[in-house]
């Protein structure tokens, strides 16, 4: 004879498979039986089963592996100080999406995952994973030893998951996926390494360059397209010895030697920023030539001393969990956060000073990836600046400098005072950069014409 609620427990599995976050009156209805009968068949495939919640609000989920492991995740957060903590636990769950609890954390919890489920990853981790030059270099010379793709593009959440959990020591923000991550970590803390002294800076930057470009340096997986890599170094007065360093090519080619331009720009720009916009940060910079290169050596903001760190997210991610806004265009989101209490609105003044700015010294890249955040008591905060340079005059991928015509833009009377703002900071970047020897003289020329050009065209704002 067949069991009693045979068919129940039968279907109990594949129908939690297919409904995430399901409430027990829902599930008991579906399946046919009492709620008492359903508690008992649950208890029955307890390890199989997520329960999350209390009394009436109590949802359930079937459990979805990750490489064939049922358990959680410990995702931790690093603070300042270097002080671990665990943040809170991740489980997958089936068909797709994953559980993780975020209220009463610093990060602020979109409506519809307050109660922790989230269609995909919660969207804390989805800055760190593996991005850009780093990324693509950390998956063609590993995806083989940890069984994921070599283009980045094909990976999945898992497969995102499965990788940071055991090579995610050391990604953008303070957070740690899994205990393997973690535990390389703490490795880290109890031998780190010695940083770069300033004699054999030049050298050593060199030589990760050429290493970089030969096999790529499975370290830190910080976003971007420019050929980098990351190191520690020794600077009096430095935060942090944690650096991201930008290369150029070595020859002289006229390409390679834009890029050059464009290096020494980028670190011109942020001394401008930091000196000529009102409160606003930015990214600590300094121009390293060594062996026919120009390094561009970015202190790292999410770090603090040898093991401190501080969380960090990007425009295009927050955008994506909380506005869903197609535009890239960052004081139309900043709006849009301020209108939704998650940005005050002296950053979004802030951030349009910034956006101003970068469009008069002709940066043509300033893409949601390139503007990021903090979190602090359900909100966010502005990072300091980063990535910030003339990309009008960046080489064609073939590696042809054509004729850029510089346009820079006039304000809305509304808009006047951020305008003059940042035109006064963008005059003195080009003022800066056309006396700057370390760029080409060709450049420097176009700099000079860029700023009396500017100059012209503050008059009649």
């Amino acid at each position: 004879m067949r069991p009693r609620n045979q068919t129940a427990r039968d279907q109990l599995l594949s129908t939690l498979g297919r409904q995430p976050a399901a409430g027990a009156a829902d599930l008991a209805a579906r399946l046919s039986v009492s709620l008492a009968t359903l508690h008992r068949l649950l208890q029955e495939v307890q390890p199989q089963v997520l329960a999350t919640g209390r009394a009436r609000r109590t949802r359930y989920a079937l459990r979805r592996p990750l490489r064939g492991d049922l358990s959680e995740l410990p995702v931790y957060e690093v603070d300042a100080a270097g002080r671990a903590d665990l943040l809170g636990p991740l489980a997958l769950v089936a068909p797709q999406g994953t559980w993780m609890d975020l209220s009463g954390s610093r990060w602020p919890v979109p409506e519809e995952s307050r109660d922790g489920w989230w269609g995909g990853l919660p969207y804390p981790l989805y800055d760190m994973r593996p991005q850009g030059y780093m990324g693509r270099q950390l998956a063609r010379a590993s995806h083989r030893e940890l069984g994921v793709s070599a283009d980045l593009q094909a990976w999945s959440d898992d497969d995102v998951l499965h990788v940071l959990s055991r090579l995610g020591s050391d990604v953008s923000g303070n957070l740690i996926l899994g205990n393997l991550a973690y535990e390389r970590w703490l490795s880290g803390k109890l031998a780190p390494p010695a940083p770069l002294a300033e004699p054999q800076l030049g050298p050593a930057y060199a030589a990760l360059a050429e290493e970089a470009i030969a096999t790529g340096v499975a370290g830190s997986s910080a976003a971007g397209e420019f050929p980098k890599f990351a190191a520690q170094r020794q600077l009096a007065g430095s935060r942090t010895p944690h650096v991201l360093v930008k290369f150029s090519g070595a020859d002289r080619s006229a390409a390679v030697r834009r890029w050059s331009d464009l290096l020494v720009c980028e670190h011109l720009a942020l001394e401008c920023i930091a000196e000529g916009l009102p409160d606003q940060a930015s990214a600590r910079s300094r121009v390293v030539q060594h062996a026919g290169r120009t390094f561009l050596e970015l202190e790292r903001f999410d770090r603090h001393g040898a093991f401190g760190r501080s969380a960090l997210i990007g425009l295009e991610t927050v955008n994506a969990a909380f506005i869903g806004d197609t535009s890239t265009d960052w004081t139309r989101l900043a709006e849009r956060l301020v209108a939704a209490g998650l940005l005050g609105e002296d950053d979004a003044q802030r951030i349009r000073r910034l956006w101003w700015f970068g469009r008069l010294i002709g940066n043509t890249d300033m893409h949601t990836g390139n503007l990021s955040f903090m979190p602090l008591e359900g909100r966010f905060v502005l990072a300091p600046a980063y990535d910030m340079l003339p990309m009008l005059y960046a080489p064609l991928p073939g590696g042809e400098l054509p004729a850029r015509e510089f346009a820079p833009p006039l304000p809305l009377p509304p808009q006047r005072p951020e305008w003059n703002a940042a035109c006064s900071a963008a005059l003195g970047f080009w003022q800066r950069a056309s006396k700057d020897s370390r760029l080409s003289s060709v450049f420097r020329a176009s700099c000079k014409a860029n700023g009396q050009q500017l100059q012209r065209l503050a008059e009649h704002a």
